[in-house]
């Protein structure tokens, strides 16, 4: 029975092609655009988990910010609180002595010296140019210490990383981005012990170049193109960074947890020991946040954007629905007489109701069917041009699907039993 119910939808479908198109449109839309959307969505969410994933499980985002009663009542600082630095919601701005100061951050590895393995500092210096007669190539200079790439994952490719040794001789030492050694070095030389010059408003200055690392894309620094062109991080010692600056203290600094530490446990330490730190002070503290925490509050506000803007796109869905429902009382009419030439040879209401809830079934599938590959497609054209990965969740996917045919049954049940309930006389008598 449910094949020659098949059969007869498939006839009705291929003897009203346009029409069969029409009403699959609204489905297609609508499944197209939610599977679009989740395939961006969670193509964005591993793109950016990965990115912060990448700055270390261990790290621990240690922040000045300025006391509200929000913050001083909560138990837990906002996951986001860390991008906000020393922001102030009043105009103030925090001190040298509200500042963290070298001696404080000598003064916590010491209260840490067993679950704490380094302290990632930097400092941005600008932009500048990095020329050689002809050549040249835009960087954005970074004063950092020996720590720093502890945290960050920077790929060697020559050379060495910045040292302590540097830090302490305040060295005129840089490590550059192979897209810069591309660009200066293009007869193929060891740019290794090779001396360039930076050129930075009202100054020149010579660096040896110690190290050259590879050069990732990063969505947080805007760097979604392979532009040769585009500036890349050129990393000198903090200490010559800091050189004839008068303020050299910090808002905020990355601590980095030993492998065996507790990061949570120690996150919650480090909060502790920094209220104390901070106790006397009537308008700044500390925040203290793990990466961890930032990287599950990424990924849910991720999420639940990604969902609230599929629901919206579901909407069309019930849009076709509704189409298909007016197709099918479409369809009873123009069929009244055939409904009643088959009860009269026998056929039960639940046979006639059967043979309209597969048809809206049907059609309701195919158009999802037509709606998953277009919108397959169409995600993976736009996540292609950010070379960001295709993820693709069968949940969603199947999800779509099951949806789509529900949305088929739902509107398909009331000219179902519209057919159904034709008298077959009355039916036999239209004309």
């Amino acid at each position: 029975m449910l094949f020659e119910n098949l059969h007869l939808a498939f006839m009705a479908l291929v003897s009203n092609k346009m029409r069969a198109l029409l009403t699959m449109l609204g489905i297609i839309i609508g499944i197209m655009s939610i599977i679009t959307i989740m395939i961006i969505g969670d193509a964005l969410n591993a793109t950016v988990s990965g990115e912060l994933a990448g700055l270390g499980g261990n790290s621990i985002f240690v922040n000045l910010q300025e006391r509200t009663p929000e913050r001083d009542d909560a138990d837990n600082n906002d996951p986001f609180g860390m991008t906000m630095g020393p922001m102030s919601l009043t105009g103030r701005s925090p001190t040298s002595e509200d500042r963290i100061s070298q001696q404080m951050i000598d003064e916590m590895r010491m209260y840490f010296a067993d679950e704490i393995i380094g302290v990632s500092l930097s400092r941005g210096v600008g932009r500048a140019q990095a020329r050689d007669l002809e050549r040249f190539a835009d960087v954005t200079v970074s004063g950092v210490n020996a720590d720093y790439f502890l945290e960050n994952s920077v790929e060697l490719v020559a050379g060495r990383l910045i040292s302590e040794t540097d830090m302490n001789e305040r060295a005129m030492t840089a490590v550059v981005s192979d897209r810069l050694v591309e660009r200066m070095f293009i007869n193929g030389e060891d740019p290794i012990g090779q001396q360039i010059r930076l050129f930075r408003p009202n100054v020149i200055e010579v660096y040896t170049i110690i190290g050259v690392y590879t050069h990732v894309q990063s969505v947080f620094m805007g760097d979604f193109t392979p532009d040769a062109n585009a500036p890349t991080t050129f990393y000198i010692p903090l200490s010559t960074a800091m050189h004839g600056i008068i303020e050299r203290t910090f808002t905020g600094i990355t601590v980095l947890g030993a492998p065996s530490a507790d990061i949570h446990a120690l996150t919650d330490a480090l909060q502790s020991y920094w209220n104390r730190v901070y106790e006397n002070n009537e308008f700044w503290r500390i925040s203290v946040i793990n990466m961890a925490s930032i990287l599950d509050a990424v990924q849910n506000t991720l999420g639940a954007i990604s969902l609230a803007i599929a629901f919206i796109a579901g909407i069309s869905l019930v849009v076709g629905g509704i189409g298909v429902m007016n197709i099918m009382l479409v369809s009873v009419t123009e069929r009244t007489r055939e409904i009643g030439t088959r009860k009269a040879l026998g056929a039960k209401n639940f046979h006639i109701r059967l043979q309209f809830v597969v048809e809206s079934l049907i059609i309701a599938l195919i158009g999802g069917i037509i709606g998953m590959v277009l919108g397959v497609g169409i995600g993976w054209a736009i996540i292609g041009v950010f070379e960001a990965p295709l993820v693709i969740s069968p949940f969603v996917v199947l999800g779509s699907m099951f949806f789509s045919m529900g949305i088929g049954v739902f509107f398909g049940i009331y000219p179902a039993n519209k057919a159904a309930k034709l008298d077959p006389i009355d039916a036999l008598r239209y004309e």
